[in-house]
């Protein structure tokens, strides 16, 4: 039968395209926050706690998800959990139940937890263990990110939160797109006889390195609480800081979303070159002084380090995910839900405390400690081992058949 040992690359575009149109409901969340506070009034705190729904479901799903997925493959996750997520953030806009606003936000943050530990495992496999093939699939994500405030000021600015309904047309898009994509890498059709390791496209290499992976998940859960925290704030804050009105902020949640991708990109070329320890230390300095820079310099510098800040938060996002799944190589799918999930949710957990400062004090003085925390991320992982690529990674997979 003739065989293709290129068919499970081309499924990576498929993939990322598909990782954006989940992401783009994450952002989404945060774009959402300055009509909600427009269109009825709510303070800092309460915008936060809209955050915390999606949030707060996500941080604690999506590990448990992983470990689903781990003791067997779901592929049918990818397009359930991308329709699931747009129909929350569809629905989150009509009404003006507080409670129910919550809930729909919730119900899409479900759906994003649902989706990214099976995702990373299936990008794993396309990829064959590539930290660039990482790179592409987890800068679809931050695409996404980028798109969203767009997207969201496009349907929201022209009809309001009541045409929120016309957000569901990524997810429709994104589910279709998973369709394609999981055939051309055959995880719907396991190797008879495999195990939930083989299935899962990992397969033990060794011992898990569980001390150097809790390290690992330190550094990610302050990165997290930073950046969702700009994300939430930063069209306020930019207002404050440029003199600009709504345009400065939108302006300035796309620099923050966009400047992720190239970081993701950047980060898995950098480790091609250099161990990925190393990469992510000198990221997390970076991103100590692009904070500052973010929270103390006034003018059209800000955006500089809008830009700086997320390029350094966002190095080292696709080099986690390999990290964790190489620091325990027996149970990828929940290193995956970890590394790749709380990433971009546990940090909504801390946005209503940082909410409840601005109210209190001011919003400058409620971002200062975020400062702080990528210096933390630094400590974290400061002397962590550089794993090894798991044999059963590194390996050619078997071909995948192609129909004629």
């Amino acid at each position: 039968m003739p065989t293709n040992d290129k068919a499970p690359e081309r499924a990576i575009p498929l993939l990322a395209v598909g990782h954006a149109c989940v992401d783009v409901y994450q952002g989404a969340v945060t774009a959402l926050v300055p009509f909600f506070v427009a269109e009825r009034a709510y303070t800092y705190a309460a915008a936060s706690g809209i955050v915390l729904a999606a949030s707060l479901l996500s941080s604690v799903a999506q590990p448990l998800f992983g470990a689903l997925t781990d003791r067997r493959p779901l592929p049918w996750l990818l397009p359930v959990a991308t329709l699931l997520g747009g129909l929350g953030i569809a629905l989150s806009g009509l009404g003006d139940s507080y409670a129910l606003t919550l809930a729909f936000v919730a119900v899409s943050g479900l759906g994003v937890a649902a989706y990214h530990p099976e995702s990373a495992r299936v990008a794993r496999k396309a990829g064959r263990g590539s930290h660039t093939a990482m790179s592409w699939f987890s800068v679809g994500g931050n695409v996404g990110f980028a798109l969203a405030p767009l997207l969201v000021s496009a349907v929201v600015a022209t009809g309001g939160l009541r045409w929120t309904p016309l957000l569901v047309v990524p997810a429709v898009v994104g589910g279709a797109l998973c369709l394609p994509a999981l055939r051309v890498v055959g995880v719907a059709r396991p190797t008879a006889g495999a195990g939930a390791g083989a299935g899962a496209g990992a397969g033990p290499a060794g011992a898990d390195d569980v001390r150097s992976f809790l390290r690992l998940s330190v550094a990610v859960v302050c990165r997290s609480v930073v950046f969702i925290g700009l994300s939430t704030f930063i069209t306020f804050y930019a207002r404050e800081r440029t003199g600009g009105g709504t345009t400065a902020g939108t302006a300035a949640l796309f620099v923050l979303y966009a400047g992720g991708a190239v970081g993701t990109v950047l980060g898995g070329r950098l480790a091609e070159r250099w161990d990925r320890v190393a990469v992510v230390r000198r990221s997390y300095l970076l991103s100590a002084l692009a904070v500052a820079g973010i929270v103390y310099v006034p003018g059209p510098a800000f955006f500089l380090f809008v830009a700086l800040a997320s390029a350094g938060l966002y190095v080292p996002f696709s080099l986690h995910v390999t990290l964790g799944q190489d620091y325990l190589p027996s149970r990828v799918g929940t290193a995956s839900g970890v590394t790749l999930g709380l990433a971009v949710s546990v940090g909504g957990v801390v946005s209503p405390l940082l909410g409840a400062a601005a109210d209190a004090t001011s919003l400058r003085t409620a971002l200062v400690p975020l400062i702080v925390l990528p210096v933390v991320s630094w400590l974290a992982i400061r002397t962590l081992p550089e794993p090894a690529v798991p044999r059963a990674v590194a390996a050619e997979p078997e071909a995948v058949p192609v129909r004629p």
